[in-house]
């Protein structure tokens, strides 16, 4: 497994915002901390107005609670901080209480490459309301970008229809952990590669690239750089045709091309990275083939995304492989998943579960009650609906689900359907307890599971919308706590 000590080495615990332990000391001198708590993390809108999500960035989380306890120096550091009243915010006695603390939360979560949907919990966190609270940020940090990150990549590769698809974004990424992020979560998608050799070092991503304009500009003469080039690296020779004129590049790589045959190097190709990529695609792929290099591959870059992809399949480019930079590690068309982490439920020691719920003016920010599983039915190998239900509740012979922004869609689950539940148990008690699977399945996960779901949920324009909703039963307690809550 990767862990993120490697870049971070220091602990990790302060990676969180002031009011999560400024919480947890309330809820401590309030008596609180043996107070048992569930919340969810979940998002409330699809991404780049899609019909669907790609969850991602679990196995850092699992790195995060493992690793999760408080360094002498992060208790020196809270140690120096003051409320407006210029006096410590926090007591000693606190301090000792987090010095001495230890991670018991059972974590159950939807494992990554998974295609996920608003309203469902990717991961639900049970126990000590204090260390539950406590968890919020962290994990609202390693979860969101990578999925969304993970979710665009999937769309790009989608329109890409099988053909390579290589990450080049770090150069205009977010920061060091923006760029490592954006390559893992890129490779969960679907990419076939990443040009950042330390994401690469890390989780063994295969790593690709070609050279830059300023190695054609170092020569004198364009043709002269491409062959210092393939003598340099005749394995691994991808020629930057646009420096100057396109054509002419084509024409000189060609050139060097007939070189690296005769030395028996068959396998190279060209870039382009500017201009009617559709038209040069096509005019170098003539070019190659009646120059008799007919397997020579034409790459292409320059500020691709999903639609721009798609348009230049839809006009026939012959493009073998695209190079995907800032729209891809920047998730162009979104600047952030909007997946916040909610209380669902308390329970007192030695009392029964008390289930909660935010209310708001905006339906969509009335959260979900209870201890919930997401559950996914299928027909015939195809995905048909997903039910939010109530663990603690006795399931029905028939699922029912509600959508709960709209009453009046309600859809019958036949009985026959096979189903899955999605949330599988990560930690018990603190104890990791998932085999972690490699980079490698959880990037297969992500193709099988969204072979399993029709066409219609993918396509860029007015997705489909799937149908997810709650259990019955639970959309009716629900509407019973709403009742009782504006009484």
């Amino acid at each position: 497994m990767i862990k993120t000590h490697p870049i971070y080495r220091e602990s990790l615990a302060l990676l969180t915002d002031l009011y999560q332990l400024t919480m947890a000391y309330a809820y401590w001198k309030n008596g609180m901390e043996n107070v048992e708590a569930v919340f969810h993390l979940f998002f409330r809108k699809h991404p780049f107005k899609g019909g669907y999500a790609v969850c991602a960035g679990l196995e850092n989380a699992i790195e995060f609670f493992r690793m999760f306890q408080y360094s002498s120096s992060d208790l020196d550091y809270l140690s120096t901080l003051t409320g407006t009243d210029d006096q410590p915010l926090f007591s000693r006695e606190f301090l000792d209480y987090l010095a001495k603390f230890k991670f018991t939360c059972d974590v159950d979560a939807i494992p990554e490459g998974s295609v996920v949907f608003p309203q469902e919990p990717l991961i639900r966190v049970q126990g000590p309301i204090i260390q539950c609270q406590l968890l919020e940020s962290p994990l609202l940090n390693l979860i969101n970008f990578p999925t969304l990150i993970a979710t665009k990549a999937a769309r790009i590769c989608y329109a890409a229809r099988g053909e390579p698809v290589m990450e080049f974004g770090m150069r205009r990424a977010h920061g060091i952990d923006g760029a490592i992020t954006a390559s893992r979560a890129s490779y969960v998608g679907g990419c076939h590669s990443t040009s950042n050799v330390l994401a690469g070092k890390l989780y063994g991503i295969p790593v690709k690239g070609t050279h830059a304009h300023s190695w054609v500009m170092a020569f004198e003469h364009e043709q002269e750089s491409f062959q210092a080039f393939a003598d340099a690296l005749p394995g691994n020779c991808v020629f930057l045709v646009d420096t100057y004129d396109t054509i002419e590049g084509i024409k000189k790589a060609i050139e060097v091309g007939k070189t690296l045959k005769k030395r028996g190097q068959s396998v190279w190709g060209i870039r382009l990275d500017s201009g009617d990529l559709n038209y040069l695609s096509i005019v170098a792929r003539k070019m190659l083939d009646d120059a008799g290099f007919p397997e020579a591959q034409i790459f292409a870059s320059n500020e691709l995304d999903e639609e721009l992809i798609s348009d230049l399949k839809r006009q026939g480019a012959k493009i073998g492989v695209w190079g995907v930079g800032t729209n891809l590690a920047t998730a162009k068309g979104q600047s952030a998943l909007d997946g916040v982490y909610k209380l669902s439920a308390i329970r007192k020691p030695n009392q029964k579960w008390e289930y909660k719920l935010k209310l708001s003016e905006q339906i969509r920010k009335v959260t979900n009650p209870g201890i919930l599983q997401v559950r996914r039915f299928q027909e015939n190998d195809r995905f048909v609906a997903d039910a939010i239900f109530e663990t603690q509740m006795e399931n029905p012979e028939q699922f029912t689900i509600v959508d709960p922004f709209d009453a009046t869609r309600v859809k019958a689950i036949p009985k026959n359907c096979e189903y899955e539940d999605l949330l599988v148990p990560i930690f018990r008690n603190g104890n990791l307890v998932y085999p972690i699977p490699s980079l490698e399945a959880v990037r297969k996960h992500t193709y099988q599971d969204l072979s399993c779901f029709h066409e219609s949920i993918k396509r860029f324009l007015n997705p489909h919308q799937y149908p997810v909703g709650l259990e019955k039963k639970l959309y009716e307690l629900k509407i019973d706590l709403i009742k009782k809550i504006r009484k």
